[in-house]
């Protein structure tokens, strides 16, 4: 008999698992994938003593893998189970699952507990000789993402299990589902800005340096800067002011320095390593220096067999024609590209990262059936 998918999304969103996610969560996905016929394999990364805090950890990862025939086709789905912190005002507890009415309530219900509970329960009655499955799934997607799905892709790797098509469950639905999937993303750099000045007395400017001028010069030239128009598949690139910061607590003293940040998402004209020398150029110009930290590079799967393969499950299901899109921010599909084609397509994501996050139940359900679909057609 198939797992209920309800069920099995209340089992993982009663794990409080905020990023970066450990222990309770990742025992409780085994426990339903081991019985499926999966080996389990599960790993910290990430945490030393002494690392970058930037970077996060110790962070736990799972692959799980069920062999087909040799040579048979390798689909994998992969997500996360790490969530975002729920925040205060929720009518239930975030961590209690509770169905009220058609909606399942719970951090990670859409984002992406469910979409996990829906792959479960559709590779259940799938057979073992069909083809090659695997799970690929984080618990740091949510978080720096430095020791999690880029670890599984070194694991994957050393195993040589890497599979031919990816599917990732994150939430793409904008207002009916299926009525969007992903086929690409931007990438995304931050980049750290600091114009280093000479600290004085503002009755003495002579005898000072101050930084703030400097600053507000690189950050208009860059605020005007036009990275691209788009195209065909992306919007533009943008570039935005997300920080500015003296700290000056003295109204009587020039600062001895100034920052700010940045973060441009930018499509595939563009590569996170030359933005970054572009901004240090202009940063240089006006006497400061900037430090870049590329999150992702963009990704993108043309349409071709597995983008109609997916539209034609999800059409099959709801009646929908999805929109092929690559709006929206980054997901680790940024770093699965490498291995191997891969799409996006999951829950609505209007109430992912806000209180009372929900599902409809009968989404949940459908989707189970949009996913089986996929499988059959992917080892057809």
């Amino acid at each position: 008999m198939s797992p209920n998918v309800i069920d099995l999304a209340e089992r993982l969103i009663a794990c409080a698992s905020v990023t970066p996610a450990r222990g309770s969560v990742f025992d409780t996905l085994e426990g339903m994938l081991q019985p499926l016929g999966f080996a389990v394999h599960r790993f910290i990364a990430g945490g030393e003593a002494g690392a970058d805090e930037e970077e996060g950890g110790p962070v736990e990862n799972l692959f799980a893998i069920r062999q087909g025939p040799p040579g048979s086709r390798h689909l994998a789905f992969a997500g996360h189970v790490d969530v975002v912190p729920p925040g205060d005002g929720w009518t239930s507890d975030a961590f209690a699952p509770e169905r009220r009415g058609n909606l399942l309530y719970g951090r990670g219900a859409v984002d992406m507990k469910g979409a996990i509970a829906a792959m479960v329960a559709a590779v259940a009655d799938i057979p073992a000789n069909a083809g090659t499955l695997s799970f690929i799934i984080t618990g740091d997607e949510e978080g720096p993402a430095v020791h999690g799905t880029r670890a599984l892709i070194d694991l994957m790797r050393a195993r040589g299990e890497v599979p031919d098509l990816c599917l990732v469950g994150e939430p793409t639905s904008v207002t009916r589902l299926g009525d969007m999937m992903k086929i690409g993303r931007r990438g995304s750099v931050n980049i750290f800005l600091e114009v280093a000045g000479t600290q004085g007395h503002v009755a003495y400017p002579h005898l000072a340096d101050n930084p703030a001028p400097r600053l507000v010069a690189l950050l208009a030239e860059l605020d005007a800067l036009e990275l691209d128009q788009g195209t065909n598949w992306f919007q533009p690139s943008n570039l935005e002011i997300t920080d500015i910061a003296i700290g000056n607590p003295a109204h009587n003293v020039i600062p001895g320095a100034a920052r700010a940040r940045i973060s441009i998402r930018f499509n595939d004209l563009h590569t996170g390593a030359e933005l970054g020398r572009r901004v240090t150029e202009i940063a240089a110009r006006h006497g400061g220096t900037a430090r870049p930290i590329i999150s992702g590079e963009p990704f993108l799967t043309p349409p071709g067999d597995f983008s109609r393969m997916v539209a034609g499950a999800i059409t099959a299901e709801t009646g929908l024609v999805p929109e092929a899109s690559t709006s929206g921010g980054t997901s680790d599909a940024r770093f699965l590209k490498a291995l191997c084609p891969v799409i996006e397509f999951g829950l609505l994501n209007a109430t992912m990262h806000k209180r009372d996050e929900a599902v409809a139940i009968e989404d949940l359900e459908a989707l189970v059936r949009i996913y089986r679909r996929i499988v059959h057609a992917a080892f057809e």
